[in-house]
């Protein structure tokens, strides 16, 4: 994957995967088509305003930015990347359940169930 952020190459506040995150993303794209990624975004709603959306997509449109962790890659779209600057995408396995949690610096407010942000 060229052209990708590494965590050798980390921007000053660019989206920071985890080790335990980029473990169930692997996880997860070795039953989907070789290339596949995770995609990250922002989307408007929620309790609090925005939510945050996951989803598997074959390829990047080309102005997303790649960060590539462990041999797994996660795309983030320009508008949402403005929202997730210096975010931590992790995985949580906990009495909630199993589920990416994102720790957003940006966000004024949550909710509860850790989905959804205002600013």
């Amino acid at each position: 994957m060229s052209d990708s952020l590494t965590l050798d190459q980390t921007a000053n506040d660019a989206p920071v995967v985890t080790e335990r995150a980029a473990r169930r993303v692997k996880q997860i794209l070795a039953k989907e088509l070789e290339g596949s990624l995770l995609r990250v975004a922002v989307n408007g709603g929620g309790c609090s305003g925005f939510q945050y959306a996951f989803d598997i997509v074959p390829d990047r449109a080309p102005d997303d930015m790649l960060i590539e962790r462990d041999g797994v890659g996660v795309v983030i779209d320009p508008v949402s990347l403005d929202f997730l600057r210096g975010a931590q995408i992790d995985f949580v396995d906990d009495l909630m359940g199993q589920s990416f949690r994102i720790t957003n610096p940006n966000a004024a407010s949550s909710c509860g169930c850790g989905t959804s942000f205002s600013i």
